[in-house]
């Protein structure tokens, strides 16, 4: 089929009129982080089946998909094209040609939002400590309180010694009980810059009477100062009374209508929700654990915090509306005023009660039919491959998951990357082909049909079924057929990161704003 092809101009164009667009980055997560355009939203060829109706809700939504040259954008477009898309093209000459028209490349993931943490920082001038300054306060006992906004498993993994797990939309409704004290400091932390930045702004917002500081430079700046991180702990925030609740939602009301957010109905999230002119995403902006006791039908989990931080993950069509569910209120308007900064058409719904949280458990993403495969139960699966040497496992997990766990003596592939893959896998009678989600090997299987003459099966519920079954697991980055180009390493992740790289980071998150000047087509202004 031909393809319809874009240029700069076109998307340029789209972005500065606010208009409509899905530019598609569809390479794997790190060549992705190495340079893109600063609205190209990442969705790996390899996961398009699993995220299109999810993130692209909308079939005639103009989508352009672009790659650096490798052949990975016309098969996306055929892909979407083949689920429904009705607007699909793919950007003349990929990233190089963006490069060649004068477009500015962006490095790293989930750029718009720290570009925009950085501007808010320049324009506001958002008060912060260094971690020598935090430490001294924290080793001479003074009043003061230290908040992680991160995500808990990011938190778990490494934190501030005394800080507490307050992920970023929960601050303004939480910090007051956290320090009912007005003289008692509030210090708040991430990994990086951009959520402690937002974090530290929104409790100022919000106008909390305490004194609120950034640790300038999070858990990367702590230790590049020297001083040890604590790791495992698990100190979370605690409910807080109906009056704090109260006074928390007119706060954050009040930091939201200073934004223009404006206001939505449940008469409007159903007119929404069948609407063909319009992409609408839907959220869930309180902690999963609230989402899975009873949400709104049709909504998604995205805690506020993160929706914040990668806006393009869970919302890649720029120029989309944006509507954000929390019967308190405060998770709510406290991310839609940022979101509106951003230049996101945001809407905060009014009057929820419990009784219209009428769905349970998570969020599923919408999938199109599944292909016909031929499939295998994990007790088979765990025969074959103790008895024969002609069976192996091909696991198409991230390989963040796949080092965390897989089946024994299985390989790891990248979808993407099959045809490569496979020329690496040993020459067998039989493969099995698993993932989480299980989906995803199912999707995979017809293609690694194509490049073999063996038999090839699908695992019956994936990784999930082979847990289930009480089959144990292997660890490691053991047998990797496919490079791990699905995962961008960040250089704030984990406990042993070369310092060089820490201060690489920082480097180039003070370059953001001079780089947005370039680019210009972002819209973001700061309350």
């Amino acid at each position: 089929m031909s393809l319809k092809k874009k240029n700069y101009a076109f998307v340029r164009n789209k972005l500065l009129n606010k208009e409509e667009i899905a530019l598609l980055d569809v390479r794997e997560e790190d060549p992705h982080a190495q340079e893109h355009p600063l609205f190209a939203a990442n969705l790996p060829l390899s996961r398009i089946e699993i995220d299109a109706y999810g993130k692209l809700p909308k079939k005639n939504v103009p989508i352009v998909t672009l790659d650096d040259g490798e052949g990975y954008a016309e098969l996306a477009a055929q892909r979407l094209t083949s689920l429904g898309y009705t607007d699909v093209s793919i950007f003349d000459g990929g990233v190089q040609a963006w490069k060649a028209a004068d477009g500015e490349l962006f490095r790293d993931v989930n750029v718009p939002s720290k570009s925009f943490g950085e501007l808010v920082e320049s324009k506001r001038h958002t008060p912060s400590l260094s971690a020598q300054e935090v430490k001294q306060l924290l080793d001479q006992k003074e009043d003061v309180v230290v908040v992680d906004v991160r995500r808990f498993d990011e938190y778990n993994t490494m934190s501030i010694p005394t800080g507490i797990s307050v992920p970023g939309a929960e601050l303004v409704l939480r910090v007051p009980e956290l320090a009912p004290n007005p003289k008692t400091k509030i210090i708040v932390n991430c990994a990086g810059r951009t959520r402690s930045i937002i974090g530290t702004q929104s409790l100022i917002n919000a106008g909390i009477p305490n004194e609120v500081n950034a640790l300038r430079n999070g858990t990367i700046g702590w230790t590049l100062a020297g001083q040890e991180l604590d790791k495992g702990q698990s100190r979370k925030f605690k409910e807080v009374s109906d009056s704090t609740a109260a006074e928390a939602a007119s706060r954050a009301r009040s930091v939201a209508d200073r934004a223009n957010v404006k206001r939505a109905t449940l008469n409007d999230v159903h007119q929404w929700q069948t609407q063909s002119e319009r992409t609408t995403y839907f959220f869930d902006t309180r902690t999963p654990e609230e989402y899975e006791a009873g949400h709104l039908p049709g909504f998604r989990s995205v805690p506020g915090g993160q929706l914040v931080q990668e806006t393009e993950m869970v919302a890649p069509v720029r120029g989309a509306r944006i509507v954000l569910a929390d019967p308190s209120g405060v998770r709510a308007s406290m991310p839609a005023s940022w979101l509106a900064q951003m230049a996101w058409d945001v809407y905060v719904l009014d009057g929820l009660q419990s009784s219209d949280l009428s769905e349970k458990g998570v969020w599923k993403a919408p999938l199109p039919a599944l292909p016909k495969v031929q499939t295998v139960d994990a007790r088979t699966v765990s025969d074959w491959l103790k008895t024969d040497s002609n069976t192996i496992a091909i696991d198409f997990s991230t390989h963040a998951n796949y080092v965390k766990g897989h089946i024994p003596g299985s390989w790891y592939a990248l979808r993407s990357q099959l045809a490569d893959a496979v020329k690496k896998l040993p020459q067998v009678d039989r493969y099995i082909l698993t993932s989480s989600p299980s989906e995803l090997s199912i999707f995979a299987a017809q293609e690694f049909q194509a490049l073999t003459e063996a038999e090839v099966l699908v695992l019956e519920g994936g990784n999930d079924a082979w847990i289930k079954s009480g089959l144990e697991l292997e660890k490691g980055a053991t047998q990797l057929a496919s490079p791990p180009l699905d995962r961008y390493k960040r250089p704030y992740e984990g406990t042993n990161v070369d310092p060089s790289a820490m201060q690489a980071y920082l480097d180039w998150e003070f370059g953001l704003v001079e780089q947005l000047g370039k680019d210009g087509t972002h819209h973001f202004w700061v309350l």
